[in-house]
Protein backbone atom coordinates (compact mmCIF):
# COMPACT_ATOMS: atom_id res chain seq x y z
CA UNK A 1 0.00 0.00 0.00
CA UNK A 2 0.97 3.37 -0.99
CA UNK A 3 2.09 5.90 2.02
CA UNK A 4 1.14 9.43 2.02
CA UNK A 5 -1.52 11.65 1.07
CA UNK A 6 -3.55 11.85 -1.63
CA UNK A 7 -2.77 14.82 -3.70
CA UNK A 8 -6.41 15.11 -5.73
CA UNK A 9 -10.11 13.95 -4.37
CA UNK A 10 -11.89 11.09 -6.25
CA UNK A 11 -14.88 11.75 -8.10
CA UNK A 12 -17.53 10.10 -8.78
CA UNK A 13 -18.23 9.06 -12.25
CA UNK A 14 -21.10 11.55 -13.71
CA UNK A 15 -20.97 14.66 -11.76
CA UNK A 16 -19.36 17.77 -13.48
CA UNK A 17 -18.09 20.97 -12.24
CA UNK A 18 -20.13 23.90 -13.31
CA UNK A 19 -17.82 26.67 -14.75
CA UNK A 20 -18.52 29.94 -13.24
CA UNK A 21 -19.07 32.95 -16.16
CA UNK A 22 -16.86 35.92 -15.32
CA UNK A 23 -18.73 38.63 -14.51
CA UNK A 24 -16.96 41.70 -14.45
CA UNK A 25 -16.53 43.36 -11.04
CA UNK A 26 -17.14 46.85 -9.96
CA UNK A 27 -20.22 49.42 -12.18
CA UNK A 28 -22.82 48.28 -14.36
CA UNK A 29 -23.19 50.06 -17.45
CA UNK A 30 -26.96 52.24 -17.11
CA UNK A 31 -28.59 54.87 -15.08
CA UNK A 32 -29.06 53.86 -11.65
CA UNK A 33 -31.72 55.69 -9.26
CA UNK A 34 -31.41 55.63 -5.53
CA UNK A 35 -34.17 54.68 -3.62
CA UNK A 36 -34.51 57.90 -1.00
CA UNK A 37 -34.73 56.87 2.52
CA UNK A 38 -37.42 59.38 3.24
CA UNK A 39 -41.07 59.35 2.39
CA UNK A 40 -40.99 63.57 1.86
CA UNK A 41 -37.97 63.23 -0.51
CA UNK A 42 -40.23 61.21 -2.51
CA UNK A 43 -43.01 63.68 -2.51
CA UNK A 44 -40.48 66.78 -3.21
CA UNK A 45 -39.58 65.14 -6.25
CA UNK A 46 -43.30 64.13 -7.55
CA UNK A 47 -43.71 68.19 -6.88
CA UNK A 48 -40.84 69.23 -8.57
CA UNK A 49 -42.26 67.15 -11.69
CA UNK A 50 -45.68 68.09 -11.54
CA UNK A 51 -43.92 71.86 -11.82
CA UNK A 52 -41.92 71.32 -14.37
CA UNK A 53 -44.39 69.60 -16.89
CA UNK A 54 -46.94 72.23 -16.08
CA UNK A 55 -44.36 74.86 -16.46
CA UNK A 56 -43.42 73.39 -20.37
CA UNK A 57 -47.29 73.18 -20.79
CA UNK A 58 -47.81 76.73 -20.12
CA UNK A 59 -44.99 77.61 -21.98
CA UNK A 60 -45.82 75.55 -25.26
CA UNK A 61 -49.50 77.56 -24.86
CA UNK A 62 -48.22 81.09 -24.67
CA UNK A 63 -45.76 80.75 -27.70
CA UNK A 64 -48.18 78.84 -29.52
CA UNK A 65 -50.85 81.54 -28.93
CA UNK A 66 -48.24 84.57 -29.44
CA UNK A 67 -47.19 82.35 -32.76
CA UNK A 68 -51.00 82.23 -33.78
CA UNK A 69 -51.86 85.77 -33.60
CA UNK A 70 -48.80 86.72 -35.95
CA UNK A 71 -49.86 84.88 -38.70
CA UNK A 72 -52.35 85.68 -41.25
CA UNK A 73 -53.75 82.16 -41.13
CA UNK A 74 -54.73 80.38 -38.27
CA UNK A 75 -52.17 77.77 -36.85
CA UNK A 76 -52.63 74.45 -36.24
CA UNK A 77 -50.16 71.94 -33.89
CA UNK A 78 -49.24 69.09 -35.31
CA UNK A 79 -48.53 66.40 -31.67
CA UNK A 80 -45.54 64.57 -31.89
CA UNK A 81 -45.27 61.08 -30.53
CA UNK A 82 -46.83 61.48 -27.11
CA UNK A 83 -50.20 62.38 -28.39
CA UNK A 84 -50.33 59.14 -30.38
CA UNK A 85 -51.04 57.03 -27.14
CA UNK A 86 -54.65 56.27 -27.90
CA UNK A 87 -55.36 55.90 -31.55
CA UNK A 88 -59.00 56.41 -33.17
CA UNK A 89 -59.87 53.02 -33.48
CA UNK A 90 -59.09 51.50 -30.08
CA UNK A 91 -62.18 50.85 -27.79
CA UNK A 92 -62.83 53.66 -25.03
CA UNK A 93 -62.75 53.07 -21.73
CA UNK A 94 -66.49 52.94 -20.37
CA UNK A 95 -68.06 51.59 -23.26
CA UNK A 96 -68.70 47.67 -24.23
CA UNK A 97 -68.61 45.95 -27.54
CA UNK A 98 -71.11 43.34 -26.51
Amino acid sequence: MAQGTKKFKAQRPGSTKKHQQNKPKGLKKGARTIAPKKAQVVEQQKLKKGLEVAIRNKIEQDVTHKASLCLHKPLSVVKGAEGRGDPEGAAHPGTSSK
